[in-house]
């Protein structure tokens, strides 16, 4: 076969291409596209008591879920271990290594590690039963809050706890079951800031001894324009390898939480 022939019957197959697909366009185009309808309605009347009901669970369901990332970040140990972290990358001072993301990540992961028995239990005692219909929202909800309360009991000072409960103008609780979730939710915060900062500080000391004798050492030699902070990195860097400071700091982040 010719060069030409060739040429010539693979424009006519093109040809026939082309003319197949606009004749079957028109009738593809043609069939309406079922898209579904996505309707959510305000207004209107309800339909009894039960249509009432069912619209405020729906809107008090949005409402936790747009709150759940506070939610998490307040009654979990997010608060302290992010703070640490957050000490140990400022303490190296290495800027933005290692990024935002990395340590929200790691943050988030340890935070699940922690929490893993708490999740077991509220697990256990709320939500499976709940979804088995053996128990309803209410009682869902006071059994799933128990083993946070547990856990952030643990975890807050009487100091803060006392101080809140005097804010509020509430009577000396006598148990943990006297003290509302407004009171302890607070309190358990700021004892977490107070934790993470003491523990921030034990992980500047270190470094803060590399930077001044670094800074000793070029006043001594004379390099007083040479910024002491880009000398120290490095040494920096070096100690936090050799003696392991991501196993350190993460080993006393989860034993800080007994």
């Amino acid at each position: 076969m010719s060069k030409r022939t060739r040429i010539f019957c693979l424009a006519l197959g093109v040809v026939v291409i082309l003319g197949m697909a606009g004749l079957y366009a028109p009738r593809v185009l043609a069939q309406p596209l079922q898209i579904p309808e996505v309707n959510l309605q305000i207004g209107g009347q309800a339909e009894g008591p039960e249509g009432v009901s069912q619209a405020l669970q729906i809107l008090a369901l949005l409402t936790v879920l747009s709150l759940a990332p506070a939610i998490l970040i307040m009654v979990t140990s997010f608060t302290r271990i992010i703070v640490v972290l957050a000490f140990v990358r400022s303490a190296l001072a290495t800027q933005q290594m290692p990024p935002n993301q990395v340590l929200v990540g790691l943050a988030l992961f340890l935070t699940f590690f922690v929490m893993a028995p708490t999740w077991r239990d509220i697990n256990r005692e709320a939500l499976q039963p709940y979804l088995q219909g053996k128990i309803t929202q209410e009682q869902a909800f006071t059994r799933g809050m128990a083993p946070l309360r547990s856990f952030m009991f643990k975890q807050t000072r009487e100091k803060d706890l006392a101080l809140f409960v005097k804010m509020a103008d509430l009577k000396r609780p006598r148990t943990r079951a006297d003290v509302p979730n407004y009171v302890l939710i607070p309190s358990f915060v700021i004892s977490e800031l107070k934790t993470a900062f003491q523990i921030g500080f034990v992980i500047f000391v270190p470094f803060l001894v590399i930077d001044m004798v670094v800074s000793s050492a070029l006043m001594s030699m004379g390099m007083l324009m040479l910024p002491p902070m880009m000398i120290s990195l490095p040494f920096k860097i070096l100690l936090f390898v050799l003696v392991d400071g991501w196993n350190l700091v993460v080993r006393s982040l989860i034993m800080s939480f007994g």
